[in-house]
């Protein structure tokens, strides 16, 4: 019980300092695609991995640190406007990030270890979700803090013409990063997760 306890405390450290190279050293965890607009980010494969390795407990708790991370990000060195704004809010910052990881772990509850067809498919399901579930709560929740006051952001994203609903256009615009995060981070997940998962169940036994 007490290995399987320090191990568990080991690769949460290396899972922390994961996010925090890929939080702050560029095009590691953010890439750059559209000047102005949000970077797409790889870091829900990380947030993931650790909900379908460790399970919902600690996927939430890694994802709780990527919003920490986020939110710190946002005021020391903020690549664009957009995420200036979206993420020096904590709860637009937070909130999303600590859903994703809850949402991907839960999923990942549902593989069976000994059916690996099977296994690899909730993985990728896990995966996918972890980063749909961010997009959507950070989506939904911009749109719920700047319903009233959308100016600065609709400039930001250059859509001061547009009188769509703000949510449109927050879909319209950010949604494409989020479809490649998203598939992006299902394809990968059951890739890392299946040899990982296989060593940790010998490791444990």
């Amino acid at each position: 019980m007490r290995q399987k306890r320090v191990q568990k405390m080991t690769i949460g450290a290396v899972f922390i300092a994961i996010l925090i190279i890929q939080s702050f050293i560029p095009y590691l965890g953010y890439i750059r695609i559209l000047p102005g607009l949000p970077s797409i980010t790889i870091i829900p494969l990380t947030v993931a991995l650790a909900g379908v390795l460790l399970g919902t407990g600690f996927g939430t708790w890694i994802g709780l640190v990527w919003g920490l991370l986020s939110l710190i990000l946002a005021y020391t060195q903020p690549g664009d406007m957009v995420s200036l704004m979206l993420f020096q809010n904590p709860f637009i910052a937070i909130v999303p990030r600590v859903g994703a990881g809850f949402v991907g772990g839960m999923i990942a509850q549902a593989a069976k270890s000994n059916r690996k067809v099977q296994s690899a498919f909730v993985y990728a399901m896990a995966g996918l979700a972890t980063s749909a579930i961010n997009t959507l709560l950070v989506i939904g929740l911009t749109s719920l803090f700047f319903m009233k006051n959308s100016a600065a952001l609709l400039h930001s994203l250059g859509q001061t013409s547009n009188q769509a609903p703000l949510i449109t256009i927050l879909l319209v615009a950010l949604g494409a990063n989020g479809i490649v995060e998203a598939i992006f981070t299902g394809f990968i997940t059951p890739f890392i997760a299946l040899p990982i998962k296989k060593y940790l169940v010998k490791r444990s036994q």
